[in-house]
């Protein structure tokens, strides 16, 4: 396991408790078992707990907590559904977490407009059930079964960007509650505006160090007539990844390209329970008219048997697409399941599409000298590839290698014109790492934190250090 950087935590000041459980009664907790859940993340962070957590119910409500955390000089951290992977919300200076995961009402659909308005709190898959009825869908797919108010704090992405884009382009306003208590609307419901500076691209993957995040309004899609999948495999992964580059470079609208290599493939079918062949694969979604998918289908067929592609696998029966993309959002689990007792710790870089083949192809190079277990897995219709380490926690060598590797793949993928997190953001694992890639236009984010957050309560120690 990994211990994050702390900088040292105060203890809570006299009064705060009683003053926090006048706002939320009951739904303040103290518990251990509560705040471990809270302190805690999905990959290898040691856990780190706060001093208190509040399951919050109203925008309201955060902003009184809000209020209460800034004069008590208290930090704030918000939480959705903890399946952050940097350490986003490991409360590394302690404090108050505000869970927003009860704040779950959907509040407008807007059908005529492609819209709708949530809570901070409502899960993904929660919403798109709830659109279903409605011919609409929400397309932003990051794997996890997130909150909506978390993925907008990441920047979330996942397995449909190449068509749908990400959470960047998905959100139309947010309402926020701000270090001072304030509640503000980013924006209306118009599909473009000129008004001003882009507040709600500002508060989209700052990880909830500028703002708490309540409520947000959401660009919605039609389902489409016809939807099908695909999965090939290759004998190379050059050839995976050309096929990939080159529908992209012709203008297939693939809704989902994801590639899975050997030892993934090897890791999803004993997790899975699936019998495909444990070489370099492409799983695909194709999305229109029945006709048009069948076009999309028999183009990149074509370029898949061109680049030693196989058996090209596919279906509209939506049984076997959700097999298909149920071990796709597993391949974490799947990967870390190869290895008992392993701990998970997982990275990504995103690269122009050009520089895909050749960054992909080294880092498997890299990995094939290691000792750890690790697969390749990634959304590369945008350039964005995953590694997955299974690390023995008894052996911290192991540790120490992982991160040569992590730190090679980062250096490879910036001299390249990429970054070193296509979607996981920076939490505490790569802030370093960030200044690499931006150098000096982090004073300007230190400028902005520091102008709205001067008492530094929002978040504390994320995405850079004061």
């Amino acid at each position: 396991m990994t211990a994050p950087v702390s900088f040292g935590r105060k203890p809570l000041p006299s009064g705060f408790i009683d003053d926090v459980r006048a706002v939320a009664g009951k739904r303040l907790q103290l518990g251990e078992a509560i705040r471990l859940q809270h302190g805690s993340s999905e990959t290898h962070y040691d856990p780190v707990l706060p001093d208190a957590v509040v399951f919050a119910h109203s925008t309201e409500e955060v902003a009184a907590l809000v209020r209460l955390c800034v004069a008590h000089d208290v930090p704030i951290i918000p939480f959705g559904a903890g399946t952050s992977l940097e350490g986003n919300t490991t409360p590394i200076h302690g404090g108050l977490t505000i869970d927003l995961g009860e704040m779950n009402a959907i509040l407008a659909v807007n059908q005529e407009d492609f819209d709708c308005t949530v809570q901070a709190g409502v899960r993904r898959e929660q919403l798109n059930e709830y659109l279903r009825d409605q011919g609409l869908f929400f397309p932003i797919d990051p794997g996890a079964n997130a909150t909506i108010g978390g993925m907008a704090s990441t920047r979330a992405s996942g397995t449909n960007a190449v068509r749908y884009g990400t959470m960047r382009e998905a959100v139309l306003s947010l309402q926020v509650v701000t270090p001072d208590g304030r509640i503000i609307r980013t924006a209306r419901r118009a599909r473009k505006s000129a008004a001003g500076y882009d507040l709600t691209r500002l508060m989209i993957g700052a990880e909830g160090t500028l703002g708490i995040i309540t409520e947000i309004t959401l660009r919605l899609h039609g389902i489409p007539e016809a939807i099908s999948s695909a999965v090939c495999s290759f004998d190379t992964l050059k050839g995976a990844v050309d096929t990939v580059v080159q529908s992209i470079q012709l203008a297939v609208p693939v809704a989902r390209i994801e590639i899975l290599d050997d030892s993934q493939m090897r890791a999803s079918n004993a997790y899975s329970k699936l019998n495909y062949p444990e070489t370099t694969t492409l799983f695909f979604e194709f999305h229109g008219s029945e006709r048009y998918v069948q076009e999309q289908v028999e183009t990149v067929r074509e370029l898949a048997g061109q680049n030693g592609g196989g058996a090209f696998l596919w279906s509209n029966l939506p049984e076997e697409r959700s097999k298909l993309w149920k071990a796709r959002h597993e391949a974490y689990y799947a990967a870390i399941a190869q290895r008992p007792g392993a701990v998970g710790w997982t990275t990504d870089v995103c690269v122009p599409i050009s520089r895909l083949a050749q960054c992909i192809v080294e880092t498997k190079h890299d990995l094939a000298g290691s000792s750890v277990p690790s697969t390749i897995v990634g959304h590369v219709g945008d350039g964005n590839f995953h590694v997955i380490f299974a690390i023995d926690p008894g052996r911290p060598e192991e540790m120490t290698q992982v991160e040569a590797i992590n730190e090679r793949l980062i250096t490879r993928a910036l001299a390249m014109d990429g970054t070193c997190t296509g979607e996981h953001g920076i939490g505490i694992g790569k802030q370093r790492h960030l200044a690499d890639e931006l150098g000096d236009a982090i004073d300007m984010m230190r400028l902005i934190k520091r102008t709205i957050d001067p008492k530094n309560l929002f978040n504390p120690g994320k995405i850079f250090q004061l």
